[in-house]
């Protein structure tokens, strides 16, 4: 962990740790406040539009516990420790859930240890991978997850990092392939609906690595083709199973069938 950090670059922007600034946490740095501040400048309600991307994350955890019965997730691109963490909404629906998050950011590395704390009866474990490698990820998850048993496989604002389409839906068919019948995929991402928002993502993908690429709502519906979406279906953060006023981040939970 030690050789990580010192191979951690604090003068450039990370995504991780720029999320962190706009939720509020303090694992940042100031050429990733810099950006904030840059983007918040462009659309200052990009805050609370963080923490309602949040909330749906929370939102979807307990439909899937507590509706669902499902009691293994595997959360990719998790970023730094901040309320609300998957293993925590999870384990507090059902104390024996168990949680494997995915991250490649050195700083959420020596952070890991925030989030390996689990309840007695369930597991939490860190895996230091890449989204862009999905063989490597189930690999290591493996020694946590029993994957002949339901998954839910949560992709919170990552695929934005993915630009082609195809390869987007490669990386989710690859994780999900082999998965049982009865696993979930969950995710959000920004959506190209709101100038402002594009504006804010011009400003982030001149600076902060890596880049970000907004999807059309009807582009994202087309990464969960073979799943049953659950209702509502695509719908912006504020709208699954919630009533809050349309922002430009869309979500959907679909099922395996």
């Amino acid at each position: 962990m030690a050789e990580d950090i010192d191979r951690l670059d604090t003068n450039v922007p990370e995504t991780a740790r720029i999320w962190n600034y706009l939720l509020g946490g303090t694992d940042n740095f100031a050429a990733d406040r810099a950006v904030g501040d840059q983007i918040i400048a462009t659309l200052p309600q990009l805050a609370e539009h963080a923490k309602l991307s949040r909330a749906f994350l929370a939102r979807a955890v307990r439909y899937l516990v507590l509706e669902e019965g499902i009691t293994q997730f595997l959360d990719i691109g998790t970023g730094l420790p901040t309320a609300d963490n998957t293993h925590e909404v999870a384990q507090k629906a059902n104390p024996a859930a168990r949680v494997v998050y995915v991250d490649n950011d050195p700083l959420v590395l020596a952070h890991a240890r925030r989030l390996l704390s689990s309840t007695d009866e369930g597991a939490t474990e860190y895996v230091h991978e890449d989204l862009r490698d999905p063989e490597a990820i189930l690999r290591a998850a493996a020694a946590t997850l029993d994957l002949s048993r339901p998954v839910a496989v949560t992709l919170m604002g990552v695929l934005g990092h993915i630009e082609s389409d195809d390869k987007a839906k490669s990386i989710i068919d690859r994780l999900l392939r082999d998965l049982p019948a009865g696993s979930f995929l969950a995710m959000y991402d920004g959506a190209d609906t709101d100038p402002a928002t594009s504006e804010a993502t011009r400003i982030w993908n001149v600076s902060a690595n890596p880049k970000y690429h907004l999807r059309s709502p009807e582009q994202i519906t087309k990464l969960f083709d073979g799943m049953a979406l659950v209702e509502p279906g695509v719908v912006p953060v504020t709208r699954w199973r919630a009533d809050g006023p349309a922002i430009s981040q869309f979500c959907a939970v679909g099922r395996k069938p």
